[in-house]
């Protein structure tokens, strides 16, 4: 379950970068996951898809690229901004 951490770690992550009422804005969370990072991938998209699918969050998705080395790391996000207030 060391996966599932890692998908709440990123929820977390996401609430304090972009703020908890943009959240549900939050289409797709695109991640860098290095193949000695320890991680099963398999596993990692499931609770990313656990987490992302649920409140505060409404249909993100992930997609995970698999890099070299032992990266694993969020490295951008795409949200709907068509609110001229943010």
């Amino acid at each position: 379950m060391h996966e599932m951490s890692i998908a709440l770690e990123v929820g977390r992550i996401l609430e304090d970068r972009i703020g908890l009422a943009r959240l549900a804005r939050v289409i797709t969370v695109h991640l860098e996951v290095g193949a000695e990072a320890g991680v099963e991938f398999d596993s990692l998209q499931s609770s990313l898809d656990v987490v992302l699918t649920n409140t505060p969050f409404v249909q993100a998705k992930a997609e995970i690229q698999r890099v070299t080395g032992d990266a694993l790391r969020v490295s951008h996000v795409e949200i709907i901004d068509d609110d001229p207030h943010y």
